[in-house]
């Protein structure tokens, strides 16, 4: 109930149907676990990124070389892109929005294909980590979509 009785707003908003994502106590609905784990395992990605937006911001901001200067204009463009996308897609993730996992995939799937076409822009070890960390996000929005008898029957 709400603070005062004549306050018209509902305390919580209600969850869509379809909508994996659910914060606060789970209920007894049908419902799989897989949507806390999602929950969990964006708000640890929103950590990561948090770490390396600010590293990129760096790197760009106080460098010990100059280090935008010495870079072209596609690598130059792509460092200062990766810097603001890394944030607020950390932000997103941290809210557990679906913008929020847009903008994480696009960010990642970007950071893929410049670790082949902009080597200096992007480490190649982010590579492995981008796919490994696309297809447990993909594999935990399925499972988090599924009702509790699919989930259970198809063990």
């Amino acid at each position: 109930m709400s603070r005062f009785a004549d306050d018209p707003r509902p305390r919580e908003a209600p969850a869509a149907a379809g909508d994996p994502i659910r914060l606060g106590a789970m209920a007894d609905d049908g419902r799989s676990p897989w949507g806390f784990a999602l929950v969990v395992f964006m708000r640890a990605l929103a950590v990561l990124w948090v770490f390396q937006g600010l590293g990129r911001w760096v790197a760009i901001l106080a460098p010990a070389q100059p280090l935008i200067d010495g870079m072209d204009g596609p690598h130059a463009a792509a460092a200062a892109s990766f810097a603001v996308l890394d944030l607020i897609a950390a932000v997103g993730l941290w809210l557990a929005t679906p913008w929020g996992g847009v903008i994480w995939l696009f960010s990642a799937i970007a950071q893929i294909a410049a670790s082949f076409y902009l080597p200096d822009v992007s480490a190649r070890f982010w590579l492995v980590g981008d796919v490994a960390l696309i297809a447990a996000y993909f594999l935990l929005t399925w499972r988090a979509g599924r009702p509790r008898e699919a989930a259970s029957a198809g063990n």
